[in-house]
């Protein structure tokens, strides 16, 4: 169901509000470069500091703004699964395609805690369900067993994977058939040439075009063209996480004057160092003159 590159979106901001005007112009820029879904209210898009209002807002603008023509996969996820249900049942109200729900963070549940929070998500919300696993964030890695568990939930249909480990990922596709997109740029060749589908991408919020391409030439079997896709790609993606994501992406759309690189605190401005690091990055790339 999902498949391909789906950008893990940034949200953009204007005076401290959410900006709805540029939200609906980065899903047209999506739509135009073969970017294959939009990932609203993700860890890039900041949800932490949204508030539920904003988030749902966000979701809802998405969804209309796609109107059909590409996937939203929203991000639903909490470490209070009360609140992922509520998050969750909102995108299935406002006609998401699926739900991208993270491992409850903080509260570091055992493998157990995670098959009962994912499973009654799953239950009470008909609505294709995506896990996302990122231990640097969350402090746990959800097991390749209790992935597999999972699968067995009608509705649980993928995982991004983004603990950089390629043994998880080959471990979980040895035990289940389950889609598996890479959430890690700079591993999306690794994670497909062992199965996994496509990426929830940071770097396709720069860009989408190529960072389709390699997962199309990977779908298609073509891993010659892919490895070229990769070493492009290769220093831009370890660029966008020279400092924590998403000020990299978002000062590199500023630099790019895609949007006006507004964030919140707890995130702020980048180093002037890095941001001239990053600055080389983009030029090297091609993308500055």
């Amino acid at each position: 169901m999902f498949t391909g590159s789906l950008v893990a979106l940034v949200t953009p901001f204007k005076n401290g509000e959410v900006d709805y005007n540029k939200l609906k112009e980065l899903v047209e820029f999506h739509i135009k470069n073969g970017t294959s879904g939009i990932v609203p209210c993700g860890t890039t898009g900041e949800s932490a500091t949204l508030s539920f209002e904003e988030h749902e807002r966000v979701v809802g603008e998405v969804v209309n703004a796609a109107a059909g023509r590409i996937k939203v996969l929203a991000g639903t996820g909490s470490n209070n699964t009360s609140e992922a249900l509520r998050l969750t049942r909102h995108a299935k109200k406002t006609g998401a395609d699926g739900a991208l729900l993270i491992t409850p963070y903080y509260n570091k549940p055992t493998p157990e805690g995670l098959y009962r929070h994912y499973k009654l998500i799953a239950e009470a919300v008909d609505i294709p369900i995506v896990m996302y696993n990122v231990p640097s964030r969350t402090g746990i890695s959800i097991l390749p067993e209790t992935v597999a568990r999972l699968s067995e939930i009608k509705n649980i249909v993928g995982i991004k994977e983004a603990s950089g480990n390629i043994d998880q990922t080959t471990q979980i596709l040895q035990l289940c058939n389950i889609t598996v997109l890479s959430g890690d740029d700079s591993l999306t060749l690794p994670i497909m040439s062992v199965g996994g589908k496509g990426v929830i991408s940071v770097v396709a919020n720069i860009v989408p075009a190529d960072t389709a391409a390699l997962t199309r030439h990977c779908l298609d079997g073509n891993f010659e063209a892919a490895r070229k896709c990769h070493y492009k790609l290769f220093p831009l993606c370890k660029g966008m996480f020279i400092e924590t994501n998403p000020i990299p992406v978002k000062t590199a759309m500023k630099l790019l004057g895609r949007i006006n690189g507004e964030m919140r605190l707890p995130l702020c401005e980048m180093t002037k160092e890095h941001e001239n690091q990053l600055t080389g990055i983009l030029k090297n790339y091609g993308l500055m003159p």
